[in-house]
């Protein structure tokens, strides 16, 4: 079976994966210190890779406020629920705010009708 996370954990961890591929760009610089053109591109390119990271961020942050809080059956923590199904962020119990879907075995595709 494939393992899924809940999709505001995806989102964030692309966020943060953002931040550490812009700080490589930067440090990438170094190699080509002699050049400034190419300095200047790379501390440009790792600059909009963290801004990017920011934007993402205030987005997920943004979604989160407006996703359905839950109790999950399994761990009894809040989660929250983004489209019709998703995933618990603590137990990876599969969720549903759509009753024509429960005791369905669990598929990302249902968020997408």
């Amino acid at each position: 079976m494939k393992k899924y996370n809940s999709k505001i954990n995806k989102i964030r961890s692309f966020a943060l994966s953002l931040i550490f591929i812009g700080f490589v760009i930067m440090y990438g610089a170094i190699f080509f210190k002699n050049n400034q053109i190419l300095v200047l591109i790379f501390m440009t390119i790792g600059l909009l890779c963290i801004i990017g990271s920011t934007a993402v961020y205030g987005w997920i942050g943004l979604l989160s406020t407006k996703a359905v809080q839950v109790v999950c059956p399994e761990c009894g923590k809040w989660t929250k629920v983004l489209g019709r199904v998703d995933i618990c962020m603590y137990c990876n119990e599969p969720l549903t705010l759509d009753p024509a879907l429960e005791g369905k075995e669990f598929n990302q595709e249902y968020n997408k009708n």
